[in-house]
C-alpha cells in the first residue's frame, strides 16, 4: 500500500503489459535489491515469465524461469508472514499459488493445480475484508467465483476435484470481476484480461469484450495477445475491414521482428485475412493467407487444431473452383486425416470428396 513503491512499480508493470521485457525486468530487478527481503519483485518477475507464456500458451521454454521466481515469492511471502505481517504476506501468497496453479493447469497438472488453488483460497482468508487491500483481494474471489461454477459444467470430469471446494457464484463473480477491472491497482490489467476473455469466450459475447479488447490493445499496442484478441474480436462481430487493418498489422511485426509476435499470432492473423478476402471474392489473396496459415501452424503443432483445418479446407474449395481437382482432392483428404470425426471440418471434407467422385 506504500504509495512510493507504487509509483515505482507502475512503470515496470507498464513496460510488461507492453511486452518490453528488459526494461521491465530492470525494474523489478531494482526493487529486488532495495527490498530484497519483499515478495513483490520476486512476484513481478514471476508475472513477467507468465506474460512472455501468454501469446502461445503451449510454450513451455518460459515454465523454469516462471516458477523459479515464484517459488522465491513463496519464501518471502512466508518470511514475513511469520514476522506478523500476515495481511501483507497472505495476499502475497495467495496471488503466488494462484499464479502457479494457474500454470499447472494450463499444463494439465490437475493435482498440482488443485493444491495450488487450495493454498490461495486459504491464503486470501487472511487478507480478506481488510478495507486497504480491496480491489487487490477481490480479484481472486471474483474469479474463485466465476470459474469454480464454470469448470465443473464444462469440464464434467473436474468435478470430483471441484467437491473439495467451497460453493461459488458465477454472477457475483462477474460483478466482482468488473469492479476490480475499474478500480485495482496492482491487479486491474489482469482483471480486465480475465473480463475480455470470459465475456468473449465463456459468454460467447464478444460485443461486451470489445471495448475492453480496443483498450487493453491500444493502451499496450506491442502486446501481441492483446493485438491478436482484439483483432478475433472485431473479426468475430463481423468488423471485417477494422479486422483487416489489425491482422496486417500483426503480420507487420512478426516480420520486424516485435517481441512475442511469432507463429501462434500469425496463424490466427493470416486466417482472418484469408477469410476475409474470401468473403469479398478476392481468392488469390485467400489463397495466399490461408497458405500462410497453414505455414504458421506447422511450426505450432497446430495442424488439428480449427484455423488450419479450416485453411485447409477452403484452399480446397479454392482448387476445385480453378478445376484444380486432385490438389482439392489432396487438401480434402489432409483434413479428413488430421480431423476428428466429428469435427465440422471432417465432415464437410467427407462430403466435399463425395461430391467431387459423383462429377
Amino acid at each position: 500500500m506504500d504509495i512510493n513503491i507504487q509509483i515505482e512499480s507502475t512503470e515496470g508493470i507498464n513496460y510488461m503489459y507492453n511486452f518490453d521485457f528488459a526494461r521491465a525486468d530492470g525494474q523489478f530487478n531494482w526493487l529486488k535489491k532495495k527490498y530484497r527481503w519483499h515478495p513483490l519483485p520476486y512476484f513481478m518477475l514471476g508475472l513477467s515469465q507468465w506474460w512472455r507464456m501468454v501469446p502461445d500458451i503451449n510454450n513451455t521454454s518460459f515454465d523454469d524461469a516462471f516458477f523459479s521466481f515464484m517459488d522465491s515469492s513463496l519464501v518471502a511471502s512466508q518470511n514475513i508472514f511469520d514476522k506478523g505481517s500476515t495481511v501483507e504476506g497472505g495476499f502475497f501468497l495467495s496471488a503466488t499459488y494462484a499464479f502457479m496453479g494457474r500454470v499447472h493447469a494450463e499444463r494439465s497438472n490437475w493435482t498440482k493445480a488443485a493444491a495450488a488453488g487450495k493454498n490461495a483460497l486459504k491464503y486470501l482468508d487472511y487478507c480478506r475484508e481488510k478495507e486497504e487491500y480491496g480491489s487487490e483481494i477481490l480479484f481472486g474471489d471474483a474469479l474463485y467465483n466465476y470459474y469454480s461454477v464454470w469448470i465443473p459444467e464444462n469440464y464434467p470430469l473436474l468435478k470430483p476435484i471441484m467437491m473439495f471446494f467451497k460453493n461459488g457464484d458465477k454472477e457475483l463473480g462477474m460483478k466482482q470481476l468488473k469492479k476490480v477491472a475499474n478500480n485495482a491497482f496492482f491487479t486491474r490489467t489482469e482483471a480486465q484480461y480475465f473480463l475480455m476473455r470470459i465475456l468473449a469466450n465463456e459468454e460467447e459475447d464478444p460485443m461486451s469484450a470489445l471495448p475492453i479488447a480496443q483498450y487493453l490493445s491500444q493502451t499496450f499496442p506491442n502486446n501481441p495477445y492483446f493485438h491478436r484478441f482484439y483483432t478475433q474480436t472485431l473479426y468475430r462481430v463481423r468488423r471485417l475491414d477494422e479486422a483487416e487493418v489489425e491482422a496486417k498489422s500483426i503480420l507487420q511485426k512478426l516480420d520486424s521482428g516485435y517481441v512475442g509476435y511469432e507463429s501462434n499470432n500469425g496463424r490466427y492473423a493470416s486466417f482472418f485475412l484469408g477469410e476475409i478476402y474470401m468473403k469479398k471474392g478476392m481468392k488469390s489473396e485467400a489463397k495466399k493467407y490461408y497458405e500462410r496459415a497453414i505455414e504458421f501452424g506447422l511450426e505450432v503443432n497446430a495442424e488439428k487444431l480449427g484455423y488450419h483445418l479450416y485453411s485447409l479446407l477452403n484452399l480446397g474449395k479454392i482448387a476445385f473452383q480453378e478445376d484444380e481437382r486432385e490438389l482439392a482432392e489432396d487438401y480434402f483428404k489432409q483434413v479428413k486425416k488430421l480431423a476428428k470425426g466429428k469435427h465440422p471440418s471432417h465432415q464437410l471434407a467427407v462430403r466435399y470428396l463425395k461430391e467431387m467422385k459423383q462429377l
